[in-house]
Order: structure tokens, then sequence, then C-alpha cells
């Protein structure tokens, strides 16, 4: 968009946005705003605005353009524009849709999948914002109505796609009996520690353990979970929910060691963690007899593959 385009949307004059731009430069470079000059500005004169001389007026020096983000920044700084406060208005309400939205922590619901959420959000944006924003410009811009239309044509086609993948991801999400249900390491990244420890529980629960107490907290002498195996064994569990990116290193694995054989005495220890393990902390891991559940299989264990160490 142009500065005139601003303008016009927004339904303030053209020198309230040379304004803003002249006090919020920085800001709204940041989020896009570009002023073509020289021989730039001359190109995009010749290839766009040849055919309007008459109708729109030529830039000597300069001209500035607006993508989506620095109009909405725009919106966030007008403050006699009713259509600025409208804009603003929607923006908070879509932050607080979003913050306040249900969080399914079940690890077996894929079909509120992250991906499935954003697929939603962007076709909601577009549909009830973009589109209508685009209305409004060729309603009041003739000059570039074809280019306009063009536009909201390709908005309009990418909102059908997005429906399209959201119905695919939902189909794709379904339980087969060939692999893990999708969106389970989703809904265990969403878990807080004690969510985690809990549902760690319930998975050692779900395949037979028995006397399962969750201790993580002060005074857990080492390990987050006790119990007993289904035949009769003490099994002691190290739970770190760290993010994917990170990794359980040996000296991590060493303490575990310790507190598990020494102070537990426990015959299956049993270190899960939804991130890897260094290869050195496998070494260690299989050295001592800890059994370490990393991310690939605590997405199995989660979704229903009995874990080998509790047979």
């Amino acid at each position: 968009m142009t500065t005139a385009m601003v303008a016009v949307y927004f339904e303030v004059a053209e020198t309230v946005i040379n304004n803003l731009l002249s006090r919020h430069r920085e800001e709204l470079e940041a989020n896009g705003l570009r002023v073509l000059r020289g021989a730039e500005l001359q190109k995009f004169k010749e290839l766009t605005l040849s055919s309007c001389r008459e109708s729109y007026p030529q830039p000597r020096s300069g001209m500035a353009l607006w993508p989506r983000r620095a109009v909405l920044n725009v919106a966030m700084l007008l403050r006699d524009s009713e259509v600025a406060r409208q804009v603003r208005t929607y923006l908070l309400d879509m932050e607080y849709m979003a913050r306040t939205a249900p969080v399914d922590n079940s690890a077996y619901s894929p079909a509120d999948s992250l991906d499935g959420h954003i697929d939603r959000s962007i076709t909601h944006i577009l549909g009830t914002a973009v589109v209508p924003m685009f209305n409004a410009l060729i309603e009041n811009s003739g000059e570039h109505r074809k280019e306009l239309i063009a536009l909201r044509q390709d908005i309009q086609r990418v909102e059908r796609r997005l429906c399209h993948h959201h119905t695919r991801l939902r189909r794709l999400e379904g339980p087969r009996k060939d692999r893990p249900l999708a969106g389970v390491m989703a809904a265990i990244d969403a878990m807080n520690g004690s969510e985690f420890e809990e549902h760690i529980a319930g998975l050692l629960r779900r395949d037979g353990c028995t006397d399962v107490v969750v201790r993580g907290g002060h005074g857990d002498r080492g390990v987050d979970i006790t119990g007993r195996t289904p035949d009769g064994r003490p099994v002691v569990v190290q739970c770190k929910r760290f993010a994917p990116h990170n990794s359980v290193t040996s000296p991590d694995v060493q303490k575990f060691l310790g507190a598990a054989k020494v102070l537990h005495k426990a015959d299956v220890a049993l270190y899960v963690a939804t991130c890897p393990f260094t290869r050195d902390a496998l070494n260690i891991s299989a050295e001592g007899g800890v059994t370490a559940v990393h991310r690939g299989l605590l997405e199995a264990w989660s979704a229903g593959t009995a874990l080998n160490a509790l047979g």
C-alpha cells in the first residue's frame, strides 16, 4: 500500500500518516515499511504509475510502501481514527482468545494439534480482517483496482487451501495401527513439571506397575517416582521436562545412577526425558543399568507401546 492508500483506509489526511512516519520511522521500518528513492523509485514509477499520471500524484523525492504489518503498526499509533480503534480492538480480542483458549494436555487428543490451531487462526484472520481491508481499499483506490482484486483473490485462495489442509491434517492425525498417535509430544511439551511426573506415573500404572508414588520436589532423594514392576522389582524414575533442543548429559545420568542404585537399591532405573541424550550419557546409562527413555521412546511409550524394561 502507498501512503495515500493507508490514509484512505484509516479515514485520515495523508499528512497524518506522513507525520507518523516521521515520528516513528525506525519502528515502522522494522515492521516492513520501505521508502523508494532514486533509480528504484524511477523504475517503480515507470512500471506502476505511468498509466495513471493524471489521477495519481507523481512522487518526486521518495515514495513509502507499506506492507500489512506496517499498516497494523499504524493502527497502534493513530489516536483519532475510528478504523484504527476497530483494528486495535480486533487485535486485542485475538490476543485474548489465543491466551484464554483451553489447552488439552491429554497425550491422546490429536484433533487439537498446534498446526491445526494455527491453520484455524490464520483462516479466521484472513476472512475477518485481511479480505475486508482489501474490500475497503478496492472501493477507494480505483487506480489500483485490478491489482487489489488480484491480491484479494490470491488471499482467498490461500484461505481455501488452509481449510483443505486442516481437513487433511485431521484425517492424517487419526489413530492408525502402524504408528503412534500424532500430537503426543505436543501435548507433553505443554505440561508443567508436576503434570509430566503424573503422566509418567500414569504410564507405569497402565503397564502394570504397583505402589507407584510421585515423590518429585524437595526431599525426593534424587528420584521423582518410585514403585514396583509387575513382577515385584523396585523401580525408580527420574523425569526431566527439557526443551527438545537440549540434551541429557553424562553428569545428569551419573547423579541419578548413584541415587537409584545406592540410595534406593532399585532393580529398574528409568531416566525419562523430553529431549535426546548425548552419546556419553547413553554409554553411562548402558554401563550402569539405567534405561534412557529419550524423546522418541517417550512418544512411543505414551502412545501405547510397552516399555521393555518393565517386562
